[in-house]
């Protein structure tokens, strides 16, 4: 079969592809979730470390791009609610990087969600995706230097830090308090180490 056919059959099953953890769902997105994904955006506490808050316009934007994602390349962000009560409590997934078979991984968790290892869990079912039925040769992650809780987290799941690889954030001016990312690293080799 020629690879590009492959390759779309594989994008095609991909992006059906949803996981579960003990206690989590990540599922593709409904248009019903843009009110909570909108809330979620609009947190102060839960946007903390990101750049700006988002509007209802810009949520509504982000579910099409995440739609584009799994269509494109077989992965995207994922909806995170808890299986049980099926609650949105945000979201959790991976973003094609230009550099072939990489990918970064985000996440965002409402504020009351925060201190029971749901970001942790949640990643480590994105990881092992990643690795295991992606096939995906390295994840990457951006860490605002000030936001020492996600870099723990990421440095519990086996993501290294090389200071040659932070960055000042693009879109923010100078002086602005999260200027500066640190880029964590994980590679296939590397996973089952952790």
């Amino acid at each position: 079969m020629p690879a590009r056919r492959r390759r779309s059959q594989g994008a095609a099953m991909a992006s059906r592809l949803e996981l579960d953890t003990a206690r989590l769902r990540l599922r593709h997105w409904r248009d019903t979730d843009l009110d909570a994904l909108a809330q979620l955006c609009a947190d102060p506490e839960v946007m903390r470390y990101a750049p700006a808050l988002l509007s209802r316009d810009e949520c509504a934007a982000l579910l099409v791009r995440c739609r584009l994602q799994f269509l494109q390349h077989g992965f995207g962000l994922w909806a995170l609610e808890y299986r049980q009560s099926q609650q949105l409590i945000g979201f959790c997934g991976l973003v094609a990087q230009t550099e072939g078979s990489t990918a970064e991984v985000i996440w965002r968790l409402g504020y009351r969600h925060w201190g029971k290892g749901l970001a942790r869990e949640a990643l480590q079912a994105t990881l092992d995706c990643a690795f295991g039925p992606l096939g995906l040769d390295e994840v990457s992650a951006v860490a605002a230097a000030l936001d020492e809780p996600a870099q723990q987290l990421l440095e519990s799941l086996g993501m290294r830090h090389d200071p040659r690889d932070d960055f000042v954030h693009p879109a923010l001016a100078e002086g602005h308090p999260l200027r500066r990312q640190r880029r964590y690293r994980q590679r296939r080799c590397d996973w089952r180490r952790c």
